[in-house]
């Protein structure tokens, strides 16, 4: 109890300093103080983000040494994901936040009006249900609870419109899963992700500390289910929460026997979602991991810009073609028209070694890998 009250006490100390002495500085540098939130709820989200850094290399990355799903003679290709979720997470992520969504929020009258009956989103949880106003615990469980069911059906959606596909499958590419996987993805399909949780966020009334603390939790979940590790929660509780198991079945690589069986387990944090909406799978042994469309498996060629580069290119491509916003699992071309799996051979790709630069697919030899997590 005495460490418990010391770090409630050290916390506020802590985001103070840093906002005196970082913070506001570099905002004053760069002349923009007038256009972000509140300094101390920058410095909030930087030391919040430090901690996830924290528990995903000092805690997630020891178990994928001692647990291995599978096992690498290295881990050469997770080495950019580590990178860019160091620079996501302590230096994108804080400055979009308070640089965009904050200024977002107050354009449509600030989130901290939002419990206000009078003047706040009149679809704010406690304005509804007054009583959660003396149970914050159990406010913070019911946002998280929207928070995680939103998620759910946007991750679903991410997987079936091909433009947005285009984008997300840059974080699907990945041939080697790891606990720094979470955060690879294009900062374009970033922006739409937090847009959307945020407007969610304001309209059912989620303060702004609040909406951090949800980020840090579905965040941490997200590093430990893509962390390269044989953990399961058991049949019990893997029915309730995504553990490493069950999001690496997302992951895996197309089966052609099976072609539909990797679109599953969209899940966050609750596999509840999956198992009431029918995209659960279980009982399924580890596969590899990646997308098996050459096109996009190419991505484990770039480096961090490159892999933006590449997949704003076949978003652009997808967008601006009405094949595009048809829904449906698709590969891409050479010029990044989307192509109906249900056009594709999937069995051409499957036993050929991984090409150093894509060939030009052809509609009936391709092999894909379209929706998977």
């Amino acid at each position: 109890m005495i460490v418990m009250s010391d770090l409630a006490q050290l916390w506020p100390l802590l985001i103070h300093w840093l906002s005196v002495h970082a913070v506001v500085p570099f905002l004053t540098l760069l002349h923009i103080e007038g256009l972000s939130g509140n300094p101390d709820d920058i410095s909030a989200s930087l030391l919040i983000a430090a901690l996830q850094v924290a528990i995903i290399g000092c805690i997630f990355r020891p178990l994928e040494s001692w647990l291995p799903a599978e096992t690498w003679t290295d881990r050469k290709l997770t080495l950019v994901d580590r990178n860019y979720t160091v620079m996501m997470l302590l230096g994108i992520f804080p400055l979009f936040t308070y640089l965009v969504l904050t200024p977002f929020s107050h354009l449509f009258g600030g989130a901290d009006t939002a419990a206000s009956a009078s003047t706040g989103s009149p679809l704010a949880i406690v304005h509804w249900i007054p009583w959660f106003n003396g149970h914050p615990l159990l406010l913070f469980l019911f946002y998280y609870v929207i928070y995680d069911f939103v998620y759910y059906w946007m991750h679903r959606t991410q997987h079936a419109i091909p433009w947005w596909w285009a984008l997300h499958s840059m974080h699907h590419s990945q041939r080697q899963m790891s606990c720094w996987t979470n955060d690879r993805g294009n900062l374009i399909d970033g922006f739409l992700q937090s847009m959307v949780l945020a407007v969610v966020g304001l309209l059912i009334g989620v303060q702004p500390d609040e909406f951090a603390w949800l980020m840090l939790l579905g965040e941490l979940a997200q590093n430990f289910s893509h962390a390269n590790v044989r953990i399961g929660f058991g049949r019990l509780f893997e029915k309730a929460f995504v553990d490493p198991k069950f999001h690496r079945l997302h992951h895996m690589l197309v089966d052609p026997s099976r072609p539909g069986l990797h679109n599953c387990n969209y899940g966050q944090v609750f596999s509840t979602w999956d198992v009431l909406f029918g995209t659960a799978l279980y009982g399924i042994a580890p596969r590899p991991t990646g997308v098996g469309d050459p096109i996009v498996d190419a991505d484990n060629n770039y480096s961090l810009l490159g892999l933006h580069w590449v997949s704003t290119k076949r978003f652009l491509g997808a967008v601006r073609r009405k094949a595009g916003w048809i829904p449906g699992e698709v590969a891409f071309a050479a010029d990044y028209t989307p192509i109906p799996v249900s056009q594709l051979d999937l069995h051409a790709f499957v036993h050929a070694p991984r090409a150093a630069e894509p060939a030009e697919p052809a509609r009936s030899s391709i092999v894909v890998e379209g929706a998977p997590g």
